[in-house]
């Protein structure tokens, strides 16, 4: 049996991997990190990582970057592996992972939908395959409660049109008065409202046609299904970076 402490259990996504814990086979939450106590959860509750007492196989962190450095050094401290699902990190954050992954395993993803990343896949392939011919434009929609901006997602799948262009193409965020004409950047547009899940869009727009790909998620409960895929699959993995491509196989 596989040993999970989930750092923000009291929050939406946490709740989520309780549930679907709940009756598994193969693992389970020994105890959780936040600053308050879900009511459904009998086991330990620590305020800090460094309050932390009992073994664990892998973290999975759906909490914020203020938990990250906290996090790093219990688990390469302790050797133990640790699946961020966070976003909004800052570069120095980014840096820091990278420095954590030399000593214990670090899988680190935008979106743990397997559809996403099918997603990312397909507009790798459909930026190559288009060029500069066509424009490309990413609209994200998510929840009024979503702090950062765009997605993690967003930027991830610009990045992985712009890997047809040498990653060259700057970055637009959004549009405001007379911007003239359109140069060679990728544009970057945020949604916020209501209960939206999220939803992505990356529109092709070339000269008469439009070829739009898109993925929507329904419940949270998928990113909480691929993120407890994820500390499954990196439990005793050796120290190093890890992510979806390496879950689901690099074509």
């Amino acid at each position: 049996m596989l040993n999970f402490i989930v750092c923000g259990i009291a929050g939406h996504m946490g709740g989520n991997i309780l549930e679907l814990l709940k009756d598994d086979g193969q693992a389970r939450v020994v105890c959780g990190v936040d600053v308050k106590k879900p009511e459904n959860f009998a086991g330990k509750v620590f305020s800090r990582f460094e309050e932390v007492d009992v073994k664990a196989d892998a973290v999975i962190d759906f909490s914020s970057p203020a938990c990250l450095a906290d996090e790093l050094c219990y688990c390469t401290k302790n050797g133990v592996p640790a699946v961020i699902a966070a976003t909004g990190y800052t570069p120095a954050q980014l840096e820091a992972m990278k420095e954590a992954a030399k000593k214990t395993a670090i899988f680190r993803t935008a979106n743990f939908s397997v559809g996403v990343n099918l997603l990312v896949r397909l507009v790798r392939e459909a930026a190559a395959f288009l060029g500069e011919k066509f424009d490309v434009e990413i609209v994200e929609k998510h929840h009024n409660l979503k702090k950062d901006a765009p997605s993690g997602t967003a930027l991830m799948l610009a990045d992985a049109a712009n890997s047809a262009f040498a990653q060259k193409k700057p970055y637009i965020y959004g549009r405001e008065g007379m911007t003239g004409a359109r140069g060679r950047e990728i544009g970057l547009h945020a949604v916020r409202g209501g209960t939206i899940v999220g939803e992505h869009d990356v529109l092709f727009c070339g000269e008469d046609e439009i070829v739009t790909l898109s993925h929507s998620a329904r419940s949270k409960k998928v990113f909480a299904a691929g993120a407890i895929r994820a500390a499954k699959w990196i439990a005793g993995k050796p120290a190093g970076m890890y992510d979806m491509n390496d879950l689901l196989g690099n074509p």
